[in-house]
């Protein structure tokens, strides 16, 4: 079955499956595109050739320039509001089903008592089961036609637009939420590879690898690998944070390079604080918690995490201490 059809059926089924509208891409719209404009090029080159016979270059490209207005306007100022429609809804769905499995307090005290009454985990294996589909489709249509773009036009705008996409932080397969379904789909599973379908593929994570490594087996032997390691301390992350610009890093790690307390968490850094790696400015106002990938270390490597957690406790209590007695001092002067 063509790509095409693939998609077709799978938003077919989205349809179905959800009653809230999500977006997607346009997949047959802007192909179709692709095949108009190929076909008024073909036109035009074949009526400069017959003005100018003696070119012999003339014909070598479907287009003889490396940017096509009609088609820059219909891709790439519509395909980054798509783009950029695609990864707030998956990471408001993501935020919301997560919340339900990792939920603290009081919400936790009473998900508990709703479970002694129904068993809702066959439930959100099969939302998370979903979402792993909704962004992988949607991430292999756009490379499709990116891809399909570059070929047609004999440009690298498409590779371009790739670019930008992670520039601005909406590349769907580097999402931080896509890490975090992830460990969530091994939390529930308790193994890799389990419960995905030929559409979405599949995680799995082994963090005994240097560096550890979690893995996304997508359809087309496509593979994205997702590194584990923080920049700073160069151990596999613990109580890991995600930065907005995609990087992850310990929590004690990410607060230090912000110059603020661990307890304070890396929210509360300066708006001007940088990414300790790409050192950009900004990232720290949106970072996200990685409780899923927390919690898939707390289970694998349970030795590991035992240390980390009182070697955190410890030097939070040091900084809590710090803190006070600097308070003591601003109040006596």
């Amino acid at each position: 079955m063509k790509f095409g059809d693939t998609y077709t059926e799978f938003l077919h089924k989205e349809q179905v499956r959800f009653s809230e509208k999500c977006s997607h891409v346009e997949y047959k719209r802007l192909k179709k595109v692709l095949k108009t404009c190929q076909r008024c090029k073909t036109l035009q080159e074949a009526s400069t050739a017959d003005q100018q016979e003696g070119a012999a270059n003339q014909n070598k490209q479907l287009c003889q320039c490396q940017s096509c207005p009609a088609c820059d306007q219909a891709f790439f100022t519509e395909l980054m509001k798509e783009v950029s429609d695609i990864a707030l809804c998956f990471s408001l769905r993501v935020r919301h089903l997560l919340h339900l499995h990792v939920a603290t307090g009081m919400q936790r005290y009473l998900l508990w008592l709703r479970q002694c009454f129904m068993n809702d985990q066959q439930a959100m294996v099969e939302k998370g089961r979903t979402l792993i589909e909704y962004v992988t489709m949607n991430a292999i249509a756009i490379r499709k036609i990116l891809k399909k773009y570059d070929k047609v036009h004999s440009s690298e705008n498409g590779k371009i637009f790739k670019s930008k996409m992670r520039a601005e932080h909406i590349e769907l397969l580097q999402s931080p939420w896509l890490i975090e379904l992830g460990a969530f789909s091994l939390n529930l599973h308790g193994s890799d590879g389990e419960g995905l379908n030929e559409l979405s593929g599949h995680f799995s994570c082994d963090l005994d690898m240097t560096p550890p490594i979690m893995t996304l087996m997508l359809p087309d032997s496509l593979k994205m690998e997702y590194d584990l390691t923080c920049a700073v301390c160069l151990e596999t992350v613990f109580n890991p944070y995600a930065l907005s610009c995609g990087h992850l890093f310990c929590k004690s790690c990410a607060c230090s390079a912000a110059s603020v307390f661990i307890f304070q968490g890396p929210k509360s850094a300066a708006l001007d604080a940088k990414c300790p790696i790409c050192r950009e400015a900004g990232v720290y106002a949106k970072a996200v918690h990685m409780l899923e990938l927390d919690l898939l270390l707390k289970i694998r490597c349970k030795d590991y995490w035992k240390d980390r957690y009182t070697a955190e406790r410890a030097e939070i209590l040091k900084q809590s201490k710090e803190f006070w007695d600097l308070q003591a001092k601003y109040a006596v002067y």
